[in-house]
């Protein structure tokens, strides 16, 4: 069955709903829910570190992907070029949320971007894209694990503007494709949401796709003739 992905504006959906299962904006976080990591002790009474995100990661993924994951580990730059509008540039973080950069790096260099739109674009928001169909229905073929902290991992990154991350339907670890970029600070998705990176230039991008677009609902739903159309996302930092 294929599911609707996608990040909820309101508050008051998360009374209303479990998840995102329809059109409608039906999940939303609670606010800024975090997870702070303890150190643990060992038998002895010593401090044992507390594994990383990429560590924990690696360990449970076969061998191929637990490559793939310390390769995500540490800053990585990309540039998404959007038509019409201009370049944006991202910083991600694979220490906080390795699995969603090193998947998001692989679509990349597979030129899986190129050519897809934004297909949803809410004013004071965010723009969602990365849809193979345009319609919040699609995804790359695989799902991801959630890195976020009601799923269990200690992800310190917060929805302010200008951050990027990923939709997802009402299942935890249901991410596949589609992204998101913030456009004004929206800290209650914090926990329910993977983020995973910034914005470093472009901003002036995502404001002016959000003033531009015409949307056809308040959900932002955007007709395919109207979608911003991502010529591509390039990994620059090889």
């Amino acid at each position: 069955m294929k599911k609707w992905m996608c990040v909820c504006a309101s508050a008051l959906a998360l009374a209303m709903l479990a998840g995102c299962q329809s059109k409608g904006e039906t999940k939303t976080p609670a606010a800024e829910t975090k997870i702070q990591s303890e150190d643990k002790t060992q038998a002895d009474g010593t401090a044992a570190a507390e594994k990383t995100n990429v560590e924990k990661a690696a360990e449970d993924t076969a061998a191929d992907d637990s490559e793939a994951l310390k390769a995500a580990a540490g800053k990585h730059y990309v540039t998404i070029n959007i038509k019409d509008y201009g370049t944006i540039q991202v910083e991600l973080d694979g220490d906080a949320a390795p699995i969603t950069v090193a998947n998001f790096l692989k679509l990349a260099k597979e030129g899986f971007y190129d050519g897809l739109t934004f297909h949803r674009i809410i004013n004071g928001f965010m723009i969602q894209g990365g849809d193979p169909t345009g319609t919040g229905m699609g995804g790359s073929g695989e799902e991801i694990k959630g890195e976020f902290a009601n799923n269990g991992v200690d992800n310190p990154l917060s929805h302010t503007r200008g951050a990027i991350s990923m939709a997802r339907s009402a299942l935890m670890d249901s991410a596949s494709s589609q992204f998101f970029i913030v456009h004004q600070d929206s800290a209650f998705l914090d926990g329910d949401y993977a983020c995973f990176g910034y914005v470093t230039d472009g901003m002036e991008v995502v404001d002016a796709i959000c003033e531009a677009v015409q949307t056809e609902d308040g959900n932002g739903t955007v007709a395919k003739e109207n979608q911003p159309v991502i010529e591509s996302i390039t990994v620059v930092d090889e």
